[in-house]
């Protein structure tokens, strides 16, 4: 099992392929980011295209609050996108803070090492 678990995370590292990531990601804990968006939402492009050099380092998972089901995300975040949650816990708004972002993912990084 252990071998499995360091090839995958090691795939799942350097993969490009979206969905090898999400297959990965319960065994590598790779950390999820997800971004709370609308569409239209070029302040949400901006942030992607900043954060485009760590894609490899986590899984974004987008979420329109304009679908009725996220209307609580709606309602919380309707006049503040983009939003980012990291691992399910608010990290930052209106626009990206790399240098909170790359702290963040650096300690969940190192976290996962350790519990390897």
């Amino acid at each position: 099992m252990l071998w499995f678990q360091n090839t995958a995370k090691q795939l799942a590292k350097y993969s490009s392929s979206p969905l090898w990531k999400r297959l990965c990601a319960a065994t590598t804990k790779i950390p999820v980011l997800t971004l709370f968006t609308k569409n239209p939402c070029p302040l949400c492009d901006e942030a992607k295209e900043v954060l485009e050099p760590y894609k490899n380092r986590f899984i974004l998972q987008e979420v329109d609050i304009t679908l009725p089901e996220n209307s609580v995300w709606y309602d919380r975040y309707k006049y503040d996108i983009p939003v980012f949650h990291l691992n399910g816990q608010f990290l930052m708004k209106h626009q990206v803070d790399v240098e909170k972002f790359e702290n963040q993912l650096a300690k969940l990084e190192f976290q996962n090492d350790e519990s390897q």
